[in-house]
């Protein structure tokens, strides 16, 4: 099945839709636009004229917000619970401080020097939040950031509407490393490249998965980066330190039952370092990360990139990295060595071994969805 395609600029990133009906591809990218106009109204950080700048810059007071910031607020509280504070929506402060006060295409062109000092941001607990009455309160000295969840969110709303406005079949949105998706797949499924920076051609080199539903999420250090002086610094912030995080992987992708949930976890897994395998074990969510050195961990029920239909186009959603492995690998079959109960209990091969063979098979479903819940 051919797939029609647009794509185009918004919220500082590139946007992707893909429609397996030609005919609707028109009406679901007015859906999508509409929703990414709403989005940046409501909670961009870079525009004074937003919702979420005039609720920062009247701290102290609660306030009744939109539906739609309401909803973003809620989501950005429910990723700090689920991941214990790693991501968390108070490091608006600490974001800006490091630099990353504009649109990023702005902010990487200065280097001016910085001085940067750890300390621990006011944490999600300091908002209050009503989400009946839709009230908020910001206390002085917080200043709320968004960015951690909205663009996952944003991508799950304008599947959503897209899927609505076609009235059938299925589409796919995809805004830079977030990929949310809505109605019946391709044949073989949704074939999604993933690689570090969402804007390398679809058919560069790199690993391929298909999904037949859900969403996939790409947090990744490499790209947005900028340089203060002699410091080099990227977006995903540490609320433990309020600087950026400087844990062993570069890259996180994970497969989930919407964007946002995928987004939670992959940017949670880069913030948490060398925990965030058995974290994301312990939510059982497949995941790929790729250590600073190159080094790939597979982890839990990767999607098999077996079951993609032949000649399809993928969609680009984030560059690969140079292949390795040491604790988990990809086998032929796309299991995990942790998990998969053939391998069960024996030892791990060395680091430049072969991975063994494995003739396990098994149909990929999103089963973890009823795990990762508030």
């Amino acid at each position: 099945m051919a797939l029609a395609v647009k794509s185009w600029k918004a919220l500082g990133t590139s946007v992707h839709v893909l429609a397996t009906d030609a005919g609707e591809l028109v009406t679901a990218t007015t859906a999508v636009s509409e929703v990414l106009d709403e989005v940046d109204i409501a909670y961009s950080r870079f525009r004074d004229d937003s919702e979420l700048s005039r609720l920062n810059a009247g701290p102290g007071r609660p306030v009744r917000v939109s539906p739609l910031l309401a909803m973003a607020i809620d989501a950005a509280q429910r990723a700090a619970r689920l991941t214990d504070g790693a991501v968390d929506p108070t490091i608006g402060h600490a974001i800006r401080v490091a630099g990353y006060d504009d649109d990023f295409s702005r902010v990487a062109d200065r280097g001016r020097p910085v001085n940067l000092r750890a300390w621990r941001v006011p944490g999600w607990q300091a908002i209050r939040f009503d989400r009946r009455s839709r009230t908020v309160l910001v206390p002085a000295g917080v200043e709320l950031d968004l960015g951690s969840t909205g663009k996952a969110l944003a991508a799950d709303l304008a599947a959503r509407a897209a899927l609505a406005a076609a009235g059938a079949g299925g589409v796919l949105v995809g805004l830079g490393g977030d990929i949310a998706t809505a109605g019946t797949p391709p044949s073989g499924g949704w074939r999604i490249h993933i690689a570090e920076d969402s804007r390398v051609a679809p058919d560069a080199d790199g690993e391929v998965i298909c999904v037949p539903a859900g969403g996939v999420a790409t947090s990744s250090t490499t790209v947005r980066r900028w340089t203060r002086g002699t410091a080099v610094l990227h977006h995903i912030i540490d609320p433990q330190t309020s600087l950026p995080a400087t844990g062993p992987f570069r890259t996180v992708t994970v497969v989930a039952a919407t964007c946002l949930d995928a987004n939670i976890a992959s940017t949670a897994a880069i913030v948490r370092g060398e925990a965030a395998i058995d974290w994301l074990l312990s939510w059982r969510l497949p995941a790929r990360l790729v250590e600073n050195d190159g080094t790939i961990h597979y982890i839990g029920r990767w999607p098999d990139p077996s079951g993609v239909a032949a000649g399809a186009t993928p969609y680009s959603g984030t560059r690969p990295a140079v292949r390795g492995w040491s604790a988990s690998f990809s086998s032929p079959a796309s299991l995990c060595w942790a998990l998969c109960q053939r391998c069960a209990g024996r030892p791990l091969p060395g680091r430049g071994s072969s991975p063994p063979v494995c003739t396990a098979t098994w149909r990929w479903r999103p089963s973890f969805s009823s795990r990762f819940t508030s």
